[in-house]
């Protein structure tokens, strides 16, 4: 029986042993590479565990008082009953979300900053002619919270009791009517322009430091019109301090069975949405943000937290990372549209 010759047949041995030497090294660095992987997964597998170890940040980029306000706070305070840790709101409101945005973006990538965030960010990349961050390379998606419908009420002592007459009122009045917002950028503010739009009526802009505030103001008839969240706008308008003469979408709200739809008083199309969600820096460990978008789903999944946000007007509209991301896309390129056709700039 005839053996067949290796490749290294007649080849000296020292030369074989130097062939042989890089094999070894190749095979022993495959074992660290193994090694280091198991190892890595093994940190990251222990690291999503323990989390959160320790308080977490939750950045509301607008002033206290708005509905960013009032849906951070609950999701922040659900996911610490949840995590059995406590997630600690920090408002940092200013130049339209941008300055709470920047300093999420800024923040280290472990998950013990997050960001809550709503319309804006998905309109301040058209608004700003330079961010200080990219709005959606720099953040991770965690998932969609809720949506609100809009309202648009007035001062009580303004002449108008339903849309058409505010609407006729401020044809007759142009550019005398004052509309408020949480600031320029805000969701206010941009709802405000495309009801104006749609309307075909020119009023002024009075920007304020937060929702709360202007809200006051129309109350107090330093202002005249608000068009907002009805989340935010529900105690004073139950309060007799707002009178609401519509709101936006397809069907009444059931706090304010009574107010028509701005479809049901002539102004159809004016269905804007508001919405908030939560990010991450990017480069968040997977496995953390596995954990957070789990536990916020189970806990938007169930019936209490339902009836609790409808109470407020708010509708659960849980979005997992990917479809979170998608609508975030779709959302830019509605209000980039918008904002370039009005030529509204914030700086």
């Amino acid at each position: 029986m005839s053996t067949r010759p290796t490749r290294l047949a007649g080849v000296p041995a020292a030369a074989r042993a130097q062939v042989a030497l890089p094999r070894t090294r190749l095979f022993g660095a495959a074992l660290l590479a193994l090694s280091l992987t198991a190892a890595a997964m093994a940190t990251s597998t222990a690291y999503a565990q323990s989390y959160p170890n320790r308080p977490v940040r939750v950045v509301i980029p607008f002033a206290p008082g708005g509905s960013n306000d009032i849906v951070g706070r609950f999701i922040s305070d659900e996911l610490g009953k949840k995590l059995g840790q406590t997630f600690v709101v920090d408002n940092r409101g200013g130049a339209g979300g941008t300055i709470g945005t920047d300093l999420v973006a800024k923040a280290p990538a472990d998950g013990y900053t997050l960001l809550l965030i709503s319309t804006p960010h998905t309109a301040n990349s058209t608004l700003y002619k330079k961010l200080p961050y990219r709005p959606a390379q720099d953040f991770t998606p965690i998932g969609r919270i809720a949506t609100a419908s809009q309202v648009i009420s007035v001062f009580p002592g303004l002449p108008t009791k339903t849309l058409p007459e505010l609407i006729a009122y401020a044809k007759a009045n142009p550019g005398k009517l004052n509309y408020v917002s949480s600031g320029i950028g805000s969701s206010q503010h941009l709802v405000s322009e495309m009801f104006a739009n749609q309307a075909g009526i020119q009023m002024t802009h009075v920007p304020y430091k937060g929702a709360g505030a202007a809200l006051a103001d129309v109350s107090a008839g330093h202002a005249q019109v608000s068009v907002g969240t009805v989340l935010q706008a529900l105690p004073h308008i139950k309060g007799d301090r707002l009178r609401a003469l519509a709101v936006s979408g397809a069907n009444r709200q059931a706090v304010l069975p009574d107010v028509p739809t701005a479809a049901e008083s002539g102004l159809k199309g004016f269905e804007p949405d508001n919405w908030w969600g939560l990010l991450a820096p990017a480069g968040t460990p997977p496995e953390v943000i596995n954990t957070l978008t789990r536990t916020m789903g189970e806990i938007l999944a169930r019936p209490d937290t339902i009836k609790k946000l409808e109470s407020e007007s708010a509708t659960v509209a849980y979005q997992p990372p990917a479809d979170f991301s998608k609508f975030m896309d779709s959302e830019t390129t509605k209000w980039a549209a918008l904002i370039r056709k009005l030529n509204i700039q914030a700086d």
